[in-house]
């Protein structure tokens, strides 16, 4: 509930909020891209430059018709920036802000955020936002070449409701103590996760009652136990009941820009290099004073512009508070670069900032203290390595990525041949990429292949970008396409609408990863991302993977020779609720939820399933029928009669059905199992076994069809209730019918074959559609059983997630890791060395974001000094006539290596002391096979 509350004012409070965002170059549009998804109030957006050709390689929104009809940048941007939402207000401002402007128009606004401004700029925005009551959050962010920094103020006082946006899980009772202090002992020796200090509140306890809804501080004793205070007055503790976190809101304190240059507090990225934050903030300062003092950035590779900024960079460095070594590749790298931009890393960056600029309209969250630091100097080749016309401007929309990585570069990203799995929100963003990029150009031979089953959903458009209404329920993939083509047109883009899967491996052959360069993947599943990952490993393809879950996003980089694959770690495998339990003993929605949802899947879909599939089999109703009355039994037939006997002609029958079924699982399910199970009944761990009975609800029905159903008098079974997994259905048994059900059968029959009932629909559950009922039903379902079970019912937003199994995306998250993935694609298209290579794992929320090195390959020693690793692949080249013992002959005197056996697969081909192999020693390959097979030494 009070996660709930903290998110629903969350949400609130964005809605009211308006956010003035100035300079729309790559990351200013970046930022206003999130944020206008994220649904705050009103966006103004501010600028006042021409669009110009370097535009259309940063900027995702400006058009080369904007460039030629001379239109400013804000002009250009604006309205696709507010069709990205149409219930956020966004409008543009032109006029000049600078030094001499009068700031109070900026009153109105909750954050104020400045890219591409002068520092001094910027000092004086912060200085007025900071003294405003209440303060005006403001973040300055800075992108200059391969450098990027944020900086965020928000005030003296920033009080921040929920700091990590974690879920407070319901931890469970086995007991409370009646004493000073009361001891409580959680259930199953379950971990608390507390801390002293913590408040918890209490819900459901059964005897010391007077604790719930009571938040009590906790003094931890054991990873299983705490203290809350006296209980000594309280009533004795009976049974049950749990215990939720309250978390309780934090205040940061934030100092102005002014204060914090010469003492800065800073997030460390990479802590393979802890001074690198400093570092770069030393020098982008001297940059800043460089363009003050001369009007301009460095030229690209002008070495007296580089040794200008290192001599300021070692000036500011001596006016810090905490002094590191000067960095001076990194120096050389911001100055030749400072003109040019890195989309990736902007994206990257951009993601981050607009995270922050949530955070000060909402509080929610902790924010950023105080700047934000990252470099992607590995991307730089080396200046003495190029003619200096490697890196110099030529009138195109890649100029400024040019600066960066240089022209042959360029090139290598022109003609990459790129396949992506998935056009989701990663998938969206991946594209955005691609097209500032120049990935696979059609003039450069280039391709971008992309594939994704699935249409798009009303709730894909406040994450997927590329998506707009009239695009709902087209696909994926084509719809994607045709949006890069529009920021990009020189791409060529091959869109299908495949999964990619063992089924689908005629069209992914091997041939088809041949013809590739590497493989992205934007997937939302493991299972798929593991099979892609060993068609690459098989194929000797480099493979960037990436996924997010809501403001955590982890990117994995996977080269061949240098890295393990993503199948050489696992996760644990997600825990999954017991049959007994989902079945008899819930104790959290989560339970009732899934009950509900496997209800759904077994009336409406499963059980259609068995029903059509008998009559594929038994084409013939005529013949079915003759068979049964000769005394056959047919595999199935006890659920088609089943389901014939009660198949509803009219709407009424739905009903009768429908209030049949509440009395069975609602009613008499409850009854037997307390009939079972006495309220007095002790489980295994000594705790109380507790049902709410329900009410008898059929004094509620409020229709003449509902208060005529009859409903059989109920009388309990003797049985104990059986949680057995394996308990078989009549047809697994065989069991034979009765002569009455046999003409029951026989009469369900004939009658089907006159009205020519054979056919079912099955349903696939469909979490969007709220005209067709499915959440309706699941939802229902499960907030009946949970009102059974005592159980506090979940909200249809909450049902919807849990039962759609939906991995919450938000657009900041997937931003920034298609940002990171695209630095990584760099990279791996120049050959780079392993150390240059950086995996990712980041918490917007907290904020943290860690920076690692891939783990290496793991070579396995034969003997001497031969090895082999996953990606090794050894090719022996056969003849018409090659027969398994040339095989062995020819592995022998190639590697050196005496081969004791041989398998394809699973599949023994020769092992020595097998009964008969030795036969086969002169038994001819197929050759179409020669390549896949395995030989172990």
């Amino acid at each position: 509930h009070i996660s709930s509350h903290t998110l629903s004012l969350a949400m609130h409070q964005m809605a009211q909020s308006s956010v003035f965002l100035s300079g729309m170059g790559g990351l200013g549009v970046e930022i206003a891209k999130n944020i206008v998804l994220a649904g705050v109030k009103a966006v103004t957006l501010h600028d006042t430059k021409q669009c110009e050709t370097w535009d259309l390689g940063s900027n995702f929104f400006i058009r080369k018709d904007d460039v030629s009809h001379h239109r400013t940048r804000v002009e250009a941007v604006c309205p696709r920036v507010a069709e990205l939402n149409p219930y956020v207000h966004v409008d543009m401002l032109s006029s000049a802000l600078d030094d001499n402007t009068d700031l109070s128009f900026l009153k109105k606004y909750q954050c104020v955020i400045l890219t591409e401004a002068r520092l001094s700029l910027q000092r004086r925005v912060n200085d007025f936002c900071h003294m405003q009551r209440p303060p005006i959050r403001f973040i300055g962010c800075d992108a200059y070449g391969v450098c990027v920094r944020v900086f965020c103020d928000f005030g003296e006082e920033f009080e921040v409701s929920d700091p990590t946006g974690e879920e407070p899980k319901e931890v469970f009772i086995q007991s409370i103590t009646q004493d000073n202090p009361g001891v409580i002992t959680c259930m199953d020796n379950q971990p608390h996760g507390l801390q002293t200090g913590q408040s918890v509140v209490f819900r459901e306890v059964n005897g010391m009652n007077e604790l719930n809804g009571s938040v009590r501080q906790v003094s931890v004793l054991s990873p299983h136990s705490f203290a809350i205070g006296d209980t000594s007055q309280l009533q004795p503790y009976a049974h049950g009941g749990f215990f939720v976190l309250v978390k309780t809101p934090k205040t940061y304190r934030f100092e102005t820009l002014e204060r914090q240059l010469c003492d800065p507090q800073v997030l460390t990225p990479d802590f393979s290099k802890p001074e690198a934050p400093l570092q770069i903030h030393a020098a982008m300062l001297a940059l800043d004073t460089f363009q003050e003092q001369h009007s301009r950035l460095p030229n690209i590779g002008c070495l007296q512009d580089a040794e200008v900024l290192l001599k300021l960079t070692e000036e500011v460095n001596s006016t810090l508070r905490n002094k590191v070594p000067v960095n001076t590749d990194l120096v050389c790298c911001l100055s030749r670069t400072a003109r040019g931009s890195l989309p990736p890393l902007a994206a990257a960056v951009g993601g981050l900032a607009s995270q922050e600029a949530l955070k000060a309209i909402t509080g929610k969250f902790a924010p950023l203290q105080q700047w934000f630091y990252l470099d992607a100097m590995e991307v730089v080749r080396p200046l003495q390595s190029y003619s200096a016309e490697e890196f110099s401007p030529r009138g195109d929309r890649y100029d400024g990525l040019r600066a960066c990585i240089g022209e042959s570069m360029c090139l290598e990203l022109h003609k990459l041949r790129v396949f992506m799995v998935g056009c989701g929100a990663i998938g969206c963003e991946m594209l955005k990429n691609f097209a500032l990029l120049g990935v696979g150009l059609t003039t450069n031979s280039g391709e971008v292949c992309i594939t994704d089953p699935d249409l798009i959903e009303k709730s894909n458009l406040n994450r997927q970008f590329l998506f707009r209404p009239h695009h709902i329920q087209k696909p994926k993939s084509t719809t994607a396409a045709a949006a890069t083509l529009d920021i990009n047109p020189d791409l060529q883009v091959d869109a299908h609408l495949n999964k990619v899967c063992p089924a689908t491996e005629g069209i992914y052959s091997d041939s088809f990863y041949s013809r590739l360069n590497l493989v992205v993947t934007a997937l939302d599943n493991v299972e798929a991302r593991r099979y892609v990952d060993s068609r690459c490993v098989s194929n000797q393809r480099a493979l960037l993977d990436s996924g997010t879950m809501g403001t955590k996003g982890h990117t994995e980089i996977i080269v061949p020779n240098l890295t393990e694959s993503y199948n050489s770690h696992r996760d644990p495998p997600e825990e999954e609720i017991p049959f007994c339990t989902l079945k008899s003993f819930p104790s959290v929605i989560e339970h009732t939820i899934q009950w509900a949802r496997d209800k759904f899947e077994n009336a409406f879909a499963h059980k259609p399933s068995i029903f059509n599939s008998f009559w594929q089999t038994h084409s013939s109703a005529e013949v079915v029928l003759q068979r049964m009355q000769s005394g056959e039994s047919l595999e199935g037939s006890f659920q088609v009669i089943k389901l014939l006997s009660r198949r509803p002609s009219q709407w009424e029958q739905c009903i009768t059905i429908a209030r049949l079924k509440f009395e069975k699982y609602f009613k008499r399910k409850a009854l037997q199992l307390l009939h079972s199970f006495p309220l007095d009944t002790r489980l295994k761990d000594g705790s109380r076994f507790v049902l709410a009975i329900p009410k008898d609800l059929s004094e509620e029905a409020v229709t003449r069809i509902l208060s005529e159903v009859p409903i059989p008098e109920y009388q309990p079974s003797e049985k104990v209730c059986s949680t057995d997994e394996t308990a078989k259905k009549p047809d697994q048994m065989k069991m034979p019918l009765s002569s009455e059900e046999e003409r029951e059968a026989i009469m369900q029959l004939e009658k089907a074959i006159v009205t020519d009932c054979l056919r079912m629909t099955p349903l696939q559950f469909e979490k969007d559609d709220d005209s067709n009922g499915h959440l309706d039903f699941v939802a229902s379902a499960s907030a009946l059983r949970a009102t059974m079970y005592a159980i506090e019912p979940a909200d249809r937003l909450k049902t919807k997630r849990i039962a759609g199994k939906i991995i919450p995306a938000i657009a900041t998250a997937t931003a920034a890791v298609a940002g990171l993935v695209a630095l990584e694609l760099i990279k791996v298209i120049g050959g780079y060395e392993f150390e240059s290579f950086k995996n990712c794992f980041f918490n917007l929320a907290i904020p943290v974001v860690v920076l690692t090195e891939p783990a290496p390959v793991k070579k396995t020693l034969i003997r001497d000094n031969i090895y082999f690793s996953i990606w090794d692949c050894w090719t022996i080249f056969g003849h018409e006539d090659f027969t398994l013992s040339d095989f062995m002959n020819a592995v022998r005197e190639k590697y050196g290596i005496e081969p004791t056996m041989v398998v394809h697969g699973v599949k023994m081909l020769y092992v020595p002391v097998m009964p008969g192999h030795s036969k086969r020693l002169k038994l001819t390959y197929c050759l179409s096979q020669l390549s896949e097979v395995n030989s172990s030494s």
